[in-house]
């Protein structure tokens, strides 16, 4: 399919003083990953500072939080300069609102330049961009030395998803991915349960979701539309795949792109997928099956099942167990001429009758189904398990992981960075590889016709070569970066 134009930053070979000056900042992080600095992460910071790389949208309500458990903020980015656009529609006051929470606070559009420019002023950096801009943001961060939360999925491809849990690993630098729910007690003592037999070896996995609640499944790119004032239209491409800009691919809608987003299993499987994998720490995925409905070569499927096998370990069946995962509304159509998703009916796809037991599926997001018995979870409520006599056991079952201060996820991060504990729950070593087995899943709902059988070492689908573009893709000129 041909795109409607050229990446016009491929029409002039010469740089741009300000171009250069972004090249040269690539140079800066990408050298810095041949030295890092491992005396950072132990270094205690009181107060640290903090740089917050996307400030709209979740990111102004990650900036509250950071601020609430004691960061100073000192920069922050976005490809949105509020003060320079014309019409600030919906999404973008929280723009508005970030900058006026932080008036002392040095703005850039381009994080490269942040980091290069503010240099040891910045003790951490916090990512909350879309997703094709996190694998950037946090490995540049970690090659300068910086503290990084992300985001979830922590990165867009599965190749980055690896790559940044060995570089925090190298740095020993205090990191975590934006799953809140992990900090919850109600999720940790559900791993406890879990861990502990209480519903036996576990056979099977089923998480659901209603999303997307946002544009999936359309065919062709819409009309381009004039860049705003004051929107960095290049530096939000930044990585991927260049497409002229239109409003329905940002602020919002970003997410059904396969360039730029991971649609909903993308999303929400990194909250909803995580009692269950936090427990059962299964190691990679033997394989990956999808069916879904409405991908196309541009978006992620209107809704879609997908199934990993995984191997046996301690607490699964002796052949090991399946995770399954649904998402999105049956009987949902696109709608090209009011770009979004039409609904025909409300029941979104969820596990059969028999995996539910009689339960509503609308109550919870996941349930864990093991010799036993069955555990019913939602991250906001807690679980219900069956038969009841199991449940019963359930006092009798000791804690064994740390709780996080206030159930904050961002509180246990700058516990961590400031030595109080060692690190948060969501660090790069559990979310990396959790990471990497949700894109997995999104690798199977663009290639669906049959299974991917996933050799991690080398990091490739047998018998598909022709996938490694998808597991690792080319970025931009001026965005190639050294790890």
């Amino acid at each position: 399919m041909k795109r409607q134009s050229s990446d016009p930053s491929q029409a002039n070979s010469a740089l741009s003083r300000r171009q250069f000056g972004k090249a040269s900042a690539v140079a800066i992080g990408a050298s810095a990953g041949f030295h890092f600095f491992p005396a950072l992460a132990n270094k205690r910071l009181e107060k640290p500072t903090l740089a917050a790389i996307g400030i709209g949208g979740k990111g102004n309500a990650d900036n509250k939080n950071a601020a609430k458990v004691g960061f100073e903020i000192v920069a922050l980015v976005d490809i949105v300069d509020i003060k320079k656009l014309k019409n600030v529609a919906r999404r973008l006051k929280s723009v508005a609102g970030s900058r006026d929470d932080h008036p002392d606070a040095e703005f850039f559009s381009d994080y490269r330049e942040m980091l290069s420019q503010m240099g040891d002023k910045v003790d951490a950096v916090m990512v909350s961009t879309p997703d094709h801009h996190h694998f950037h943001a946090s490995a540049l961060a970690m090659q300068a030395g910086k503290h990084v939360y992300c985001q979830k999925p922590l990165t867009h491809g599965i190749w980055e998803a690896r790559q940044l849990t060995q570089i925090a690993k190298q740095t020993g630098l205090k990191t975590q991915m934006g799953n809140q729910a992990h900090a919850n007690d109600v999720m940790r003592r559900g791993v406890e349960l879990i861990r502990s037999g209480i519903i036996g070896k576990v056979q099977e996995i089923h998480a659901w979701t209603n999303r997307p609640i946002w544009p999936q499944g359309f065919a062709a790119r819409p009309e381009k539309q004039p860049v705003p004032d004051g929107i960095d239209w290049q530096q939000w491409i930044g990585p991927a795949p260049w497409t002229d800009y239109s409003p329905h691919i940002a602020p919002f809608a970003w997410r059904g792109w396969w360039d730029y987003g991971c649609g909903a299993l993308g999303d929400m499987a990194c909250h909803i997928m995580d009692l269950g994998y936090w427990a059962m720490n299964p190691g990679p995925p033997q394989s990956v099956r999808a069916t879904q409905s409405g991908a196309t070569e541009l978006s992620a499927p209107i809704n879609s099942i997908v199934t990993w096998d995984f191997g046996p370990n301690q607490y699964s069946a002796a052949d090991g167990f399946k995770f399954h995962w649904y998402d999105g509304y049956v009987n949902a159509t696109f709608d090209r001429k009011k770009w979004q998703l039409e609904k025909h009916g409300d029941q979104y796809n969820h596990p059969a009758a028999d995996v539910l037991d009689g339960q509503d599926f609308e109550k919870f997001g996941s349930v864990i189904i093991g010799s036993e018995g069955k555990m019913f979870f939602r991250r906001s409520a807690g679980w219900v398990i069956t038969p009841d006599a199991l449940a019963a056991d359930a006092k009798s079952v000791p804690k064994t992981l740390p709780r996080a201060p206030q159930q904050n996820n961002y509180g246990e991060w700058i516990s961590a960075i400031q030595g109080t504990i060692d690190q948060s729950e969501s660090n790069f070593s559990l979310a990396g590889p959790m990471t990497e087995t949700i894109l997995l899943g999104v690798l199977a709902q663009r290639f669906p016709e049959s299974s991917l059988v996933w050799n991690a070492e080398a990091m490739e689908i047998q018998g598909r070569p022709e996938l490694t573009k998808h597991i690792h893709r080319e970025y931009r000129d001026g965005w190639k970066i050294d790890v």
